[in-house]
């Protein structure tokens, strides 16, 4: 079901050869953005209307508006499971404890007497989010989207969800239910790179926003790069991924069952354990059978998944390699279950969410943890960060100088301003002193 790849002795190269021998789902964006192009401008031209017929094509329904009726919000919320409720009041109370801790404040800096640097931090305007609606429902990410944003002070929130054709043209109750938890009002029938081109642009219902953010398929990624530049982007998120880190300590059953909760998402799905234990490997790999055959989605995601070239048992000479090779993989969640499995995590540099030992498994993460599910794929966990109260944030810097301050370093800049050959930046400091530099104390 799930293939191996022998990294022990002398296979485990260095650098880019080793990133290359690790297992990746192809997920070609580049060839998506040609796709998704047409239908980003249709939008920009036509607004809602091409919004309209895209949910027919795509969706299999024809709305009679795109944004969200503020009733069908409240009805979704009286009828919602007493115990889903109560479950997403819970995760919402504990991404906020998190997410609160994570707001800076503003800070001044005394370079020299009279001058100073201070650097306050700006919530964006307006943020368009987006929770998935294809195979699954996610009101787990409209969490993990809006409470980062409403802890950054952002005004304005709106949210898209793909229109479902079972609930009548709405997105499902369960997204709607968790935005009336969370106070949204403003959401929108919309789906994949229709919906990233309705926050980018805007249309008759929809203000543009600012920025956008939220995971998707690859048209979601491809119409992201498309916009980059237009709007900020969390990330182009691909593929979902767990990477287990484990030795002979592990529970063969843990280690199972964890790369198939992951498995269950997507036929493309990668699910990775690295191990020094050839033992371990040979648990894992019997014990994923009977609870592959014991759960649901088994043909149409978690069998694809688990044997696809993107989900392996890599197998290695120690945890110091083990190491090497995850840091190489960059995954998005990755779980150390090792002896003395904080002291391995603290050595990790790449990944998006690191989960220690057996009894914090990424199934915690993505809906009761407090922390954000929203992490980097495909490797960018060498260079991004997850969905945080940050990203929803830019910081400014204010300067303030007094004259003598500035006398004190106008020479010094004067100098470097003729050193790259922009005499009128030099001439701008020289006007503010008669045009006569002032010699440096």
């Amino acid at each position: 079901m799930i293939s191996r790849i022998d990294l022990r002795g002398d296979a485990l190269p260095e650098g880019p050869a080793l990133r290359d021998l690790l297992p990746r789902a192809d997920f070609d964006v580049a060839a998506a953005l040609e796709k998704v192009r047409p239908i980003c401008e249709d939008v920009h031209h036509r607004g809602d209307a091409a919004l309209i017929e895209f949910a027919e094509r795509f969706d299999g329904v024809r709305l009679d508006q795109v944004r969200v009726p503020a009733a069908a919000l409240g009805r979704a919320l009286e009828e919602l499971d007493p115990a889903v409720r109560a479950a997403l009041e819970e995760s919402i109370r504990r991404a906020r404890i998190v997410h609160r801790e994570q707001r800076r404040g503003t800070h001044t800096t005394q370079v020299v007497p009279g001058g100073s640097v201070t650097e306050k931090w700006v919530p964006v305007d307006r943020v368009g989010l987006y929770a998935p609606g294809g195979r699954s429902v996610y009101p787990s990410s409209v969490i993990m989207n809006v409470v980062p944003a409403q802890e950054a002070g952002v005004e304005s929130i709106a949210l898209a969800s793909p229109a479902q054709a079972e609930f009548g043209g709405l997105p499902h109750p369960t997204i709607l239910a968790a935005c009336a938890l969370l106070g949204v009002d403003e959401v929108y029938a919309a789906g994949g790179a229709t919906a990233v081109a309705m926050f980018a642009h805007g249309t008759e219902s929809c203000p543009p926003a600012n920025m956008v953010t939220g995971p998707g398929n690859i048209w979601v990624a491809a119409a992201k790069r498309y916009f980059t530049g237009k709007i900020g982007i969390d990330a182009e998120a691909g593929p979902t991924e767990i990477a287990v880190l484990a030795d002979d300590t592990a529970d063969p059953v843990h280690v199972a069952s964890d790369l198939i909760s992951q498995a269950e998402h997507d036929p493309l799905a990668a699910a990775v354990l690295v191990t020094d234990s050839v033992e371990l490997a040979d648990a894992v790999e019997k014990e994923l059978e009977p609870q592959v055959a014991a759960t649901r989605h088994v043909d149409d995601r978690i069998v694809p998944a688990l044997s696809g070239k993107q989900s392996a048992i890599v197998l290695v000479d120690g945890i110091d390699e083990g190491l090497r090779v995850v840091d190489a993989y960059g995954a998005e969640h990755l779980e150390i279950q090792t002896a003395d499995a904080a002291a391995v995590a603290d050595r990790v540099r790449n990944a998006g969410a690191i989960f220690i030992g057996p009894w914090a498994p990424v199934s915690l993460g993505d809906y009761a943890a407090g922390s954000n599910h929203v992490l980097p794929t495909g490797g960018c966990a060498c260079h991004s960060s997850g969905l945080s109260v940050q990203s929803f944030l830019r910081g400014i810097h204010i300067v303030d100088y007094t004259r003598d301050a500035l006398a004190e370093v106008a020479h010094h800049v004067v100098t470097l301003a003729e050193a790259e050959d922009l005499p009128a930046h030099g001439a701008a400091i020289k006007a503010r002193f008669g045009w006569k530099v002032p010699e440096s104390k």
